[in-house]
């Protein structure tokens, strides 16, 4: 677990950077039109677009830019039509991986997908070789730092979080998700600050890695990132916080 949600810190960091600001914003834009044309286009009965929107917010996509993506997913404007693919794999080390994608073209990116690992030292599985590793959770990251350890579990608590687990540099906070806006909704009320706040697949166990694995493994969830149809990777590695810091 703790290796995902280092990573998850990692990779909010590095969004917030000018220079993945477009992408960071193609991503989402992506996400918003698929949540409008799947669920419609009021966030209200649209937990999926809700949670799109509240990302998008969070990453200061221009509110023009959000109605164009939910018109666009509603079909009162024209777009690209995007639809969603799911794969399984394995990474250096064995390390199980789930991706998410959003694409017009499903043909080209398990091409690319699949390219992408044999040049990681990682190759694709079949459907459900690695799922059963994963449970969906709300996840919300705190780092030690910058929160009051004692208000921040007692706040927890009392919003109905699933498990706190304490890390060397953060706290880990694990809703059912079902709870985590109103969870998460308790911390922003308090004005308390998080590094990472999404419904994401938990890993029910890990695999440690160090050394070569590590770098490869770290490249390889970079380069899944970096891929315009990848929506999201989830991933069972852990690593330790100074060999983590240190390749990123």
């Amino acid at each position: 677990m703790s290796g995902h949600s280092k990573w998850a810190s990692i990779k909010h960091k590095k969004g917030a950077a000018d220079a993945r600001r477009g992408k960071v914003f193609s991503r989402l834009n992506k996400e918003i039109m698929v949540a409008a044309r799947m669920g419609g286009g009021d966030p209200g009965g649209n937990p999926r677009l809700r949670s799109a929107i509240q990302a998008a917010k969070a990453e200061n996509m221009p509110k023009e830019n959000i109605e164009r993506a939910i018109k666009k997913g509603t079909g009162e404007l024209e777009g690209a039509s995007y639809e969603e693919c799911n794969y399984e794999a394995y990474g250096p080390g064995g390390v199980a991986i789930m991706i998410d994608c959003l694409t017009d073209n499903k043909n080209r990116t398990v091409a690319e997908v699949k390219h992408i690992f044999e040049r990681h030292g990682g190759n694709l599985g079949e459907p459900g070789c690695v799922s059963w590793i994963f449970v969906k959770k709300g996840l919300i990251v705190f780092e030690r730092e910058s929160v009051e350890e004692e208000r921040l579990l007692e706040l927890a608590l009392e919003a109905g979080a699933e498990d706190i687990r304490e890390e060397e540099t953060h706290f880990e906070i694990l809703t059912d998700p079902s709870d985590f806006e109103s969870v998460k909704k308790a911390f922003d009320d308090e004005g308390l600050s998080y590094t990472v706040a999404e419904v994401s697949m938990i890993p029910q166990n890990t695999i440690s890695l160090e050394g070569r694995d590590a770098e490869r493994m770290l490249n390889l969830m970079e380069t899944l990132e970096e891929h315009d149809d990848i929506n999201h990777v989830y991933a069972n590695f852990d690593i330790p916080d100074k060999v983590m810091e240190a390749l990123s």
